[in-house]
């Protein structure tokens, strides 16, 4: 069974640049796009001028995301997945012993693969394979539980022989997997226009403007939507005036509901100390959002903001983990992390979320669980430290954010961090201003010259009398 990529695309910019020269940008911020522009051969100013208002055009709309819709197709030509998505990825590498980062996003022309299929019955799945470059690959394996279907698990190849993006770098093809991503009910189009970041081993992908569904029953996105909590999160979510839990209720209709988004958590510092002393150092803020249903069946959104001097933290260590755990209120949230001996890096392995929701959550207990993880990853030794808000994502319905955090683990000396290991959305904040000015002083050249040029053969029309 061979899935088919449709060419259509849903433009909402210029086309992307080639790969080697796209920059990630963080998650709220526009993606810089490189246009090729012929100039202008009139001889007059006019033209010169046109030719310099047609270059700012392009360069403001090369700023502009762009996102490709893909589809997979039974033997008989059915329509059975549906994916209308932005993908930027960013990779870590060695190049010469030395690390690098690649940026880039997933191409227009990318091709839905052979091993794409709509599944039978239960010997197997729906998948859809995005195959793009020099023996890349994304793919997306559902499944599906009760009256949901889900993407249970994202598998990322990447071949570093590729040198348009891993330059002096041959360690052949790598393959990197996450659990259960996204979810929505059955019959229901699942939407995210939020960035939604997935980490996996040196590898960030990041996801946005998503609108998917399988098992389609007729060959067309469904009229009715799941929305992800990011989403839920950020257009109907109400601000805390206290620091205690407060709800928020999430509309049915998609009718604009004028709200303000949640306060940021205040940064604490928080440790643990075990046999051979601290072995736990944090400093961050801490956010806990929660969805979840109601008696009256809609949906609730509980945002909890951790209060540093109101919360307690406790823990454990020894040679290989560590475990932080902090507790404000009724609510805990525990974090586990883990030791690769072998790369020398600490990371954190898994987040356990319990809380109490409000009276009017169906379930008033709710508890959650994620121990797949690998987060916060540094090397033993030094600090890992990222100013970016960083979305842990525990479940569908848990999230736990992180502010202006720095962590240790192992290690420690005198209860100081150690050098620090910046996070990758940092680093590419640091690389946008950069991106602008060159792109910005590059546009400044093209207009020059294109005056120039246009102001020297007005010029040659003319004769001395």
């Amino acid at each position: 069974m061979t899935g088919r990529g449709r060419r259509r695309s849903t433009q909402r910019g210029a086309p992307p640049p080639p790969p080697a020269a796209a920059a990630l940008a963080p998650a709220s911020a526009p993606r810089s796009r490189r246009c090729r522009l012929a100039l202008p051969r009139a001889p007059d100013m006019a033209r010169a001028q046109g030719a310099r208002r047609l270059l700012a055009a392009a360069a403001l709309l090369g700023f502009l995301q762009v996102s490709s819709s893909f589809e997979v197709k039974d033997q008989s030509g059915k329509i059975c997945i549906i994916a209308d998505m932005t993908v930027a990825f960013s990779v870590e590498y060695k190049s010469n012993g030395q690390k690098e980062f690649a940026h880039f996003f997933l191409p227009q022309n990318a091709t839905v693969g052979s091993q794409s299929s709509c599944g039978k019955g239960n010997t197997s799945h729906p998948l859809l394979v995005l195959d793009f470059g020099a023996g890349h690959s994304l793919s997306l394996n559902f499944s599906e539980q009760a009256d949901k279907y889900q993407v249970e698990e994202l598998v990322f190849h990447y071949n570093l022989s590729d040198a348009t993006l891993f330059h002096n770098s041959t360690a052949g093809v790598k393959r990197v997997s996450h659990r259960t991503i996204i979810q929505a009910y059955m019959g229901t189009k699942y939407r995210c226009i939020s960035s939604k970041q997935v980490n996996m081993k040196n590898v960030n992908v990041t996801f946005s403007n998503v609108t998917l569904e399988a098992y389609l029953t007729n060959g067309t996105f469904s009229m009715n939507k799941t929305e992800c909590a990011e989403d839920m999160i950020s257009t109907t979510a109400v601000v805390p005036t206290t620091p205690k839990q407060t709800t928020s209720q999430v509309p049915t209709t998609t009718s604009p509901v004028p709200t303000v988004s949640p306060s940021n958590p205040a940064v604490g510092k928080y440790n643990v100390t075990g046999p051979n002393g601290t072995c736990v150092l944090a400093y961050m803020g801490l956010q806990l959002n929660i969805t979840y249903p109601k008696k009256d069946e809609k949906m609730g959104l509980d945002v909890l903001n951790f209060v540093p001097h109101n919360t307690t933290s406790s823990g454990r260590c020894n040679n290989t983990s560590a475990v932080l755990n902090l507790t404000f209120e009724k609510t805990r949230v525990i974090f586990h992390f883990a030791l690769n001996a072998t790369a020398e890096k600490f990371f954190l392995q898994g987040v356990n979320v319990s809380t109490t929701l409000p009276s009017e959550a169906k379930v008033p207990r709710f508890e959650a669980s994620n121990n797949s993880m690998s987060e916060l990853r540094a090397t033993v030794g030094n600090s890992y430290k990222c100013s970016a808000e960083e979305n842990l994502q525990v479940t569908d319905k848990a999230l736990v954010n992180v502010f202006n955090v720095q962590i240790q683990v192992f290690k420690i000396d005198g209860d100081k961090f150690g050098a620090v290991e910046e996070c990758q959305l940092d680093e590419n904040n640091m690389l946008i201003p950069i991106i602008v000015g060159a792109a910005l002083a590059g546009l400044v050249l093209i207009v020059l010259i294109a005056y120039l040029i246009g102001r020297k053969r007005s010029h040659a029309g003319y004769q001395t009398i």
